[in-house]
């Protein structure tokens, strides 16, 4: 379910209890596209998140606490002069739209009161959180000029104009012969488009759930005799919405992973596929939480895995001229037969000869080779210019092997950075990363920045896990962290497991008293299996052996280890089992 006008009326709602009459005691900006402010009412004080991020935008109370900025952006200082301190004395959603007015009183400079109204538009990718004195923009998260927008200017001494309106109904003022007429206007589209494409702030999803709730198929057309009971379904989501009878809860897939959420039509779904919350913003703050952060970092990773991809395509390039200059060398053992068969007839060779046809007695029955030759030369200069463009390939073969040993070590590096960025989890890891390339040359390093005492302490580290039998699980998320948690901190006794020839994390399984438990070691398994570049695969290769049988061979590469006496395992990575396992 996206944010759509049921879950913006459900937020309102849950904030409209909570925050009509309290102080704004802090404005924060941790995000660039993030505000939070903290507000102090009767209830309590409470932290309401307003995200204006192009894939999750939302608004609702948050528990989370990020680090915010050393200085602070201008929006976000622009609303401390005009909101810190002021009391919310209204939180209303517009025409049920996904747009929210948070009306703010407070002093102005003159010491009188005046009112500000912050608006959150949950939009997409035209979300943007602004400040408002009711009627022109003071400013906006996002600016938006004529060049991206000719119909609506969002900046700063601009009249504020809400967004243009998509000519649907509001669905608080639905009444029976209207939507029986929109149904037999559109026999010919599916049950659920005809609520979504009349209706304003119904989503896709919710008009299914609706569905649902009628007992009738969301993706066909509906008979005529299944109009009144659409009806009445859709008339109880809305009487429920007028009345704040909400009921939070998360939908997951088969695989145990978050694949939906709601607030309304809990009926329609089973126990074992939903999870229910006491509020529409613990609900929300928990199916975004990992969504949100990976796809910030996601985008903030997003220059370097390009430019380690095109390293990796460099390389595979080099590798390909590599095998076509390897193919040239081919002949190099048949141009020195030529010049030693040469020099063994060198009589029998007449000047001015263009073939000389020699019997080859390195073999057994000694075939005749006809071996070209230069009728300006004589038969040693000939023999010469063989035994020379045999040098010269057999030293092109050399250099050409040292160059592909350090190119294919190359891109094995390259690749297991490509997946420690894939596996980074904040910004830390994604440092560390970045910080390694710099180390081996791959990348420039960027200009220290100052940093907090908090900042400078902050650093990745390896994902903990525990077995469902109590073993502790560690998994590195990039090279750095895997030589750390290999090297530094496993125990001679801990298992150490990784896939087989495939880019991946390294994984320790604690032993307990010297040993570990067969469960335990096949949960590791598919730990190793799930964080490597095979994580969509069957049947994955995972090797494993006892640490100590595990070595980094001097002057390797970050990663780079060798071992011997292991065993190899064959895992079908389950998502499900690895989020079971995964510590907070």
């Amino acid at each position: 379910m996206a944010f759509d006008g049921i879950m913006i009326a459900a937020i309102v709602h849950e904030l409209a209890e909570s925050l009509v009459g309290g102080r704004i005691d802090k404005v924060q900006q941790p995000e660039g596209d993030e505000i939070v402010l903290a507000v102090r009412s009767r209830g309590g004080n409470h932290r309401v998140l307003l995200c204006a991020n192009a894939s999750f935008p939302r608004l609702h109370f948050t528990a989370a606490q990020k680090e915010n900025p050393l200085s602070a952006p201008m929006f976000c200082m622009l609303l401390r002069k005009h909101l810190q301190g002021g009391r919310v004395v209204s939180i209303r959603q517009l025409d049920f739209e996904r747009i929210v007015h948070i009306g703010i009183e407070n002093l102005d400079e003159m010491g009188e009161v005046a009112q500000k109204t912050l608006i959150m538009e949950v939009m997409g990718k035209h979300s943007n959180v602004i400040l408002t004195d009711g009627v022109m923009v003071l400013d906006s998260i996002k600016h938006v000029s004529y060049g991206q927008s000719s119909v609506r200017q969002i900046l700063p001494g601009r009249k504020y104009a809400a967004p243009p309106g998509q000519n649907k109904r509001n669905p608080l003022l639905l009444e029976k012969s209207e939507f029986l007429g929109i149904c037999s206007e559109n026999e010919s589209l599916a049950a659920a488009k005809v609520i979504f494409h009349n209706y304003t702030g119904i989503s896709p999803f919710s008009a299914g759930i609706i569905c649902q709730l009628a007992q009738i198929s969301p993706d066909v057309p509906m008979p005529p005799d299944k109009r009144d009971a659409l009806f009445a379904a859709f008339a109880d989501v809305m009487d429920d919405v007028c009345y704040g009878k909400f009921q939070p809860f998360v939908i997951y897939n088969h695989n145990a992973v978050p694949a939906e959420f709601a607030v309304i039509g809990r009926s329609a779904y089973e126990d074992d596929f939903a999870k229910d919350f006491a509020s529409p913003s613990q609900m929300a703050e928990y199916y975004y939480a990992a969504k949100d952060s990976g796809e910030r970092i996601r985008q903030r990773s997003q220059d370097m895995r390009r430019h380690v991809q095109n390293l990796i395509e460099r390389c595979v390039k080099k590798a390909q001229m590599h095998e076509k200059t390897l193919d040239d060398t081919a002949e190099r053992e048949t141009l020195k037969l030529y010049g030693e068969l040469i020099t063994a007839g060198i009589y029998a060779i007449a000047p001015g000869d263009k073939v000389y046809h020699a019997a080859n007695f390195y073999e057994e029955d000694m075939p005749e080779v006809a071996i070209p030759l230069d009728p300006t030369k004589t038969a040693a200069e000939n023999a010469q210019a063989y035994f020379a463009k045999y040098n010269k390939q057999k030293r092109t073969l050399v250099a050409l092997q040292q160059q592909m040993a350090q190119n294919m070590e190359e891109l094995h590096y390259l690749e297991s950075v490509r997946e420690a960025i894939g596996n980074s989890h904040d910004e830390a890891d994604l440092a560390q990363i970045r910080e390694e390339l710099a180390q081996q040359g791959f990348m420039k390093r960027q200009a220290p920045k100052k940093k907090g005492k908090k900042e400078a302490e902050k650093k990745g580290k390896p994902l903990h896990f525990v077995s469902s039998d109590g073993f502790d699980i560690f998994v590195g998320k990039n090279n750095a962290q895997n030589d750390e948690l290999t090297l530094r901190t496993a125990a001679q006794d801990d298992i150490w497991l990784h896939t087989k020839n495939i880019p991946g994390s390294h994984v320790i399984l604690r032993a307990q008293n010297g040993r570990v438990s067969d469960t335990a070691l096949e949960e590791a398994a598919h730990l190793a299996a799930y964080y490597s570049r095979a994580r969509g695969g069957s049947l994955v290769p995972v090797d494993y052996c006892p640490r100590k049988q595990v070595k980094k061979p001097s002057g390797a590469k970050p990663g780079f280890v060798i071992y011997e006496g292991h065993k190899t395992a064959y895992i079908t990575p389950d998502e499900a089992k690895v989020n079971a396992m995964l510590q907070p």
